[in-house]
Order: C-alpha cells, then sequence, then structure tokens
C-alpha cells in the first residue's frame, strides 16, 4: 500500500499549503464506467482505496478523515496511524489560519472618551450630550454605568454594532442592504430565541443545500401557477437590455392569469444576435415550458424580432407573435413628432409637435442631473422614482 501510495503522489502536483489533504489523492479525467459520486467539481482517485470521486477538497477531507455525513464514504483503507498524521496536518493548517487571521484583524474602534458604550437603548441619550446630572443647580458627573445601561447591555450592543458595519466595510457590501427585512429578521429572531452556540452559514451550505433548499420551496409556490398554465395558456414575454456591467441580456418570462412568472436570463455577451439566434432562443423557451402551454410571443418591434416571428410560426402555427404596444405608440409618436416627416405629416406635426417640445426639455434635465452627481444625489433623495 506504501508503494502504491507514494507512486501516485508523486504524480500530483504540490499540494496546496492550504488544503495539504489534496496529496493523497490523484486528479483524473473522468474515466468510463468509474463508479463517480457526485457533489464537486474535481474528479479525484483515491491514493488508499483507488475509488474515483466527483468533489471539492471538503470531500476529500471527509473521505480521508472519515468524517460522517458529508455526503462521501469514508476510505476503508486508511489506516489509524495515516489518518492520524492526516488529522495533525489538517489541524496545523487551521491553527495558521486563524492565526492569520488574528493578526491581520483590525481591532474595533472604542467607545467615545467620556461618554462610555454608546447607548441603543430606548432612553438613549443625544449625541454629543454630557453625562450630567443638575442636583440643586450645580453639575456633576455620573461615575460608573447606569443601572439603565447594564439592563439593555449596552456595551454588548455597541460590541454587536461594531462587528455588523465591520462585516459591511470589508464585504463590500451596499449599504441598503441594511434595510432588507431578511437581513432585519434574522437578527431579531436570534435575539428573540436566544439560541446558544449557534455558528453562522458557512460558504458550501449557503452555495448547495440550502440553495437547493430554497429553490425547491419557491418551486413549491409556483407549482398551483403553473399548473394552470395547461388550462388557460400563458404569453412569453421577452426583451433585450443591459446590466449595470453592461452585459447584454436577454430575459424570459411568462405572464398567465397567475400572474408573471421569471424563466431565465441569457448572457448574450460575444453572440450574433441575428434571427437565427433570437429564434433559437425563443424556441429553448417555447420547449422549457411546453409548446401546448403557449398561446403569444411578446416582444419589441425590432427588425431581428420580426424576422424570427416568421421562423416560430412556420414551426408552431399555433403560437402567434405580439409586438409591444408600449414600444408601439413609442414608434408612433416617434414618427409623428419627428421634424424630418413634416413634408409628410404636415398638420399632424403642426398639432403634436408640443410632444417634441417636452420629450426635448424632459431629456436636457435628465442628462444635466446623470452628469452632475451632486444635483443626482438631490434627486434620489427627495424623489421615489428612478431616471432611465
Amino acid at each position: 500500500m506504501d508503494e502504491v501510495t507514494s507512486t501516485e503522489t508523486s504524480s500530483q502536483e504540490v499540494p496546496n499549503a492550504e488544503c495539504p489533504l489534496w496529496q493523497y489523492v490523484t486528479k483524473v479525467e473522468k474515466p468510463p464506467g468509474a463508479i463517480v459520486k457526485k457533489g464537486g467539481n474535481t474528479y479525484f482517485k483515491c491514493n488508499y482505496c483507488g475509488v474515483v470521486y466527483l468533489g471539492s477538497y471538503s470531500r476529500v477531507k471527509a473521505h480521508l478523515l472519515k468524517i460522517v455525513n458529508k455526503g462521501i464514504k469514508a476510505c476503508p483503507n486508511v489506516t489509524p496511524s495515516h489518518r492520524l498524521e492526516m488529522q495533525r496536518m489538517h489541524d496545523q493548517v487551521e491553527k495558521d489560519k486563524l492565526k492569520s487571521e488574528q493578526r491581520s484583524r483590525i481591532p474595533l474602534p472604542p467607545p467615545i472618551p467620556g461618554h462610555g458604550p454608546i447607548p441603543i437603548s430606548p432612553f438613549r441619550r443625544q449625541e454629543g450630550s454630557d453625562s450630567t446630572n443638575l442636583v440643586d443647580g450645580k453639575r456633576r458627573k455620573v461615575a460608573g454605568i447606569s443601572p439603565i445601561e447594564k439592563a439593555f447591555q449596552n456595551a454588548t450592543r455597541y460590541e454587536l454594532d461594531s462587528r455588523i458595519v465591520r462585516m459591511f466595510y470589508t464585504g463590500g457590501l451596499p449599504f441598503n442592504f441594511a434595510r432588507n427585512s431578511y437581513y432585519r429578521n434574522s437578527y431579531a429572531y436570534a435575539a428573540t430565541h436566544n439560541i446558544p452556540g449557534y455558528v453562522p452559514l458557512g460558504y458550501n451550505a449557503l452555495r448547495t443545500t440550502l440553495l437547493q433548499k430554497e429553490r425547491a420551496h419557491v418551486e413549491r409556490l409556483l407549482k398551483p401557477i403553473k399548473d394552470s398554465w395547461l388550462e388557460n395558456g400563458i404569453s412569453i414575454v421577452s426583451d433585450r437590455w443591459s446590466d449595470p456591467q453592461k452585459r447584454p441580456l436577454i430575459n424570459i418570462m411568462a405572464v398567465s392569469d397567475g400572474g408573471p412568472v421569471f424563466i431565465k436570463a441569457i448572457d448574450g455577451l460575444g453572440e450574433f444576435k441575428d434571427k437565427h439566434y433570437i429564434t433559437e432562443v425563443l424556441k429553448d423557451a417555447i420547449k422549457e415550458i411546453g409548446h401546448e402551454k403557449v398561446v403569444q410571443v411578446i416582444t419589441d418591434n425590432a427588425n431581428v424580432m420580426k424576422s424570427a416571428r416568421a421562423l416560430i410560426e412556420g414551426e408552431y402555427p399555433k403560437i402567434f407573435w405580439t409586438p409591444c404596444v408600449v414600444h408601439t405608440l413609442n414608434l408612433a409618436l416617434k414618427n409623428i413628432c419627428a421634424a424630418k416627416n413634416t413634408e409628410k405629416n404636415e398638420v399632424t406635426y403642426e398639432e403634436c409637435s408640443w410632444i417634441t417640445c417636452i420629450a426635448n426639455d424632459a431629456s436636457f434635465i435628465r442628462v444635466f442631473i446623470m452628469n452632475h452627481s451632486m444635483r443626482l444625489a438631490m434627486f434620489n433623495e427627495f424623489n421615489p422614482l428612478k431616471l432611465l
């Protein structure tokens, strides 16, 4: 066994200092006919038992250290001495990581001098006020912490506030996230139920089991709506737009009497968005939902959409294409109010040219606000609407 292990290890890459147990397995391509256990993104073969698995470093660790309930079988060929050596290596890495975190950890800000911990209780004092009492017209300082501050654990509250804001600052979380009701309710729930020893969710739990559980829950909530699609029919609504990173996205939604349901968003970066590409995108959505449930497809009036219409209706005669009403009205107004069309629409333009003046003024104001950060901040503060 030792000879086999040394041979396998020699073909393995130098292990990462933070993942030392990689040296006891060999990364391999997916072998034909191999028994593969799902659960990660790397195929590896154990140097002890020779079984091929699919997983990340956490599964390698669980397999070699014989950790149960991790979705992978414990290796039967790892001897107690080898397991003890691996455990020592793993523990040493964890200790080094903890020491490194402690060395790089910036201390939290101290309370305001002379005021003690910042009170958070309903009896919170105004910021900048003196901690003094007036007795017989004379001012004297209050010694120590008041019973009210002790009752409301102001020192602990201040410490928790400092840790939360440090999480926001170091993680780059937007301040608007503090208004998220789920964020606030999670802390309120923990405070109300007093859960001792609770450890926050880890990286792997967030992206695997809990994500799958949340998705399954959402699917259960949508099931009554989707069950009605076959009887009542749906409309597929699609639009193209760009996200803040300027990636061209194509949205697909299913709209019925039960309400709109988001299906997917497709990243069209690097794709030539001709009629064939748009047709394939819409056809994939129709196949995913079921062509027998689809009544119509609604898009804008771009020429490429009109060309895709013929291809879709040719394959699905019972599904018809409908142009977007808002886009149609927008194009109609632009055509009517454009000065270049005065020869053909002289009378109409004379009656409707006021729309052009208002649109030009609104566009000028929008550009002015968007190009001046202070004006944009004032607009966002006093107006609930957003400039498009």
